[in-house]
């Protein structure tokens, strides 16, 4: 088991919880401990240098994130006058390595509920998180000590023995991944009183109202097909909230138009980012876009060089779910939002949007009723984390409440 932060030599489970175990510095952790903030705001400075947020840009949502600011306001959700908050306890992620950051901000909200936590990095996981794990190291120079007795991140191969252990020790275990990987993970039994928390296969889509994009200024079009590339091509749109199709929600023949403007500009984008499509993501998207057309679910297929792949459904309800390469947006055209409800299954997560008020999108969720789609934002804020997400109010699932009725 290789040490990952903090940096040190290799080490085995039992060695790993036995640390973990130890007296903290100080006094134990508590629910938005002072020196677990401290900790977190000099590693967001880190993030935020130029340098690394012009490298890793998603890096600096996350460094946003974890600003005093932002940390002072997630926290002030927790007051309750009638309850105590505490720290749950040991705290053991299991985080995918497909969207290779997302585990910082699951750890970092545990942390800020005073748990110890252990994190297994994928040994696939690269790049940004490799990123992130020299900056917190960096970060831990001038930390209070306890932030290295409580927070541990380690990376193994797939080691049944070292996860069942991990699992058995833990008071709450987070599953991130696909359906499979959740599975596999909950073979390994909890103790009696700990629990799972878990996301996942999701699916995600995006919308356009015709007449928003119609009412709307050209540098007002120019943002949102900015906003949209941030939304897919990050993580190459394999983030559980990355749009996997594109509906547009008006007159069917405006919309043919917008959609053609929307393409342009997206284009546009995506070659003005530099965004570089590599050879096997190429036949991926042709492979999975011929495959949708196979099962005669699609009427057209458009490609604008290797980076924008487009696939106009035969019918919405024939949308795909699954992943299908790097920008690649299956196409259909509704009435109105109301025929968007039908179609909403439970694994649907994030509908980002552009062009729609706000009581036509609070009249789609009451029609929904909670059976799908767990977030609404507007077009590049699809992948802005926040400690509620997949429809939990996670500070709140990483501690326990205790009541006082003298």
């Amino acid at each position: 088991m290789r040490r990952r932060f903090p940096a040190g030599p290799d080490t085995n489970v039992d060695a790993l919880l036995g640390d973990l175990s130890v007296p903290v510095a100080d006094g134990p952790l508590r629910v938005g401990d002072e020196r677990i903030v401290d900790f977190l705001v000099s590693f967001a400075r880190k993030l935020l240098a130029p340098t690394t947020a012009r490298r890793f840009p998603e890096l600096a949502s996350l460094g946003f994130f974890l600003r005093r600011g932002e940390i002072t306001k997630v926290l002030s959700s927790l007051t309750r006058a009638d309850a105590l908050r505490f720290p749950r306890g040991l705290v053991f992620h299991v985080p995918p390595a497909n969207v290779d950051t997302i585990f910082v901000y699951s750890w970092a909200l545990s942390a800020l509920a005073g748990n110890r936590n252990v994190v297994r990095i994928s040994p696939r996981s690269a790049g940004a998180a490799s990123t992130v794990v020299d900056a917190l190291n960096e970060a831990l120079a001038d930390a209070h000590p306890a932030v290295a007795q409580t927070q541990a991140m380690v990376t193994y191969d797939r080691d049944d023995a070292v996860t069942a252990a991990l699992s058995a020790a833990c008071d709450l275990r987070v599953i991130w991944g696909g359906d499979r990987a959740v599975t596999e993970v909950r073979r390994h039994p909890l103790a009696p009183h700990a629990r799972d928390l878990t996301f996942p296969d999701r699916a995600s889509f995006a919308a356009v109202s015709v007449a928003g994009w119609q009412a709307a200024s050209p540098e007002q079009r120019r943002d949102a097909a900015v906003g949209f590339y941030n939304d897919s091509y990050w993580f190459d749109q394999a983030a559980c909230a990355s749009p996997r199709a594109l509906f547009w929600v008006g007159d069917e023949v405006a919309a043919s138009a917008a959609s053609a403007e929307f393409l342009a500009l997206l284009s546009e984008v995506v070659a003005a980012k530099g965004f570089v499509v590599e050879p096997a993501m190429a036949v991926q998207k042709r492979v999975s876009a011929y495959g949708v057309a196979a099962d005669g679910h699609a009427r057209a297929i458009h490609f604008a060089g290797n980076a924008v792949a487009t696939v106009e459904l035969t019918a919405p309800s024939d949308v795909p779910r699954e992943w299908l390469g790097a920008g690649t947006f299956p196409l259909a055209t509704l009435p109105s939002l109301d025929a968007l409800v039908p179609m909403v299954e439970r694994k649907d997560q994030t509908l980002s949007v552009f062009g729609f008020t706000e009581p036509e999108l609070r009249d789609l969720v009451e029609r929904l009723a909670g059976r799908g789609i767990d977030r609404i934002v507007p077009f590049g804020s699809a992948l802005t984390f926040s400690e509620l997400w997949d429809g939990y109010d996670l500070l709140n699932e990483f501690t326990r409440l205790v009541t006082i009725k003298p």
